[in-house]
């Protein structure tokens, strides 16, 4: 089964998309395969102490995504195959590359500066 364990809530980002991006992350990196089940939205409305409707709204979207599965009365399970996972790993990628360029920039880097710093850390991060 999913696990939500390791999700910690940000403040100033709608938890939805914080559900979202963590189911997301997980299809992406393999840690979550088509058939895994995820637990109800009740239990994860607990487990995070939101309200259950905003769980629903995250488990919806993945739905309309194709990343998830539900069903009345049987629990919801990943349904993203390769295909869909490969759409999500560049979405995620997209969005981090776009984010350290933007904080780069902010500091003033040039684009050498940049990949001579990428370079430099490349094999210290696991």
């Amino acid at each position: 089964m999913v696990s939500f364990d390791d999700l910690v809530l940000l403040d100033g980002v709608p938890i939805y998309q914080q559900i979202l991006r963590h189911v997301k992350l997980g299809i992406a990196g393999g840690t979550m395969a088509p058939g895994d089940a995820l637990p109800s939205r009740r239990v994860v409305s607990a487990l995070l102490g939101v309200n259950p409707n905003t769980v629903q709204k995250a488990y919806r979207l993945l739905e309309e995504e194709g990343l998830i599965q539900s069903h009345p009365g049987a629990k919801s399970c990943v349904a993203a195959d390769e295909a869909a996972r490969a759409r999500v790993r560049a979405e995620l990628l997209q969005e981090q590359a776009q984010q350290a360029v933007a904080a780069l920039k902010r500091m003033g880097l040039s684009i050498e500066a940049a990949l001579e710093l990428i370079a430099q850390h490349w094999e210290e991060v696991p």
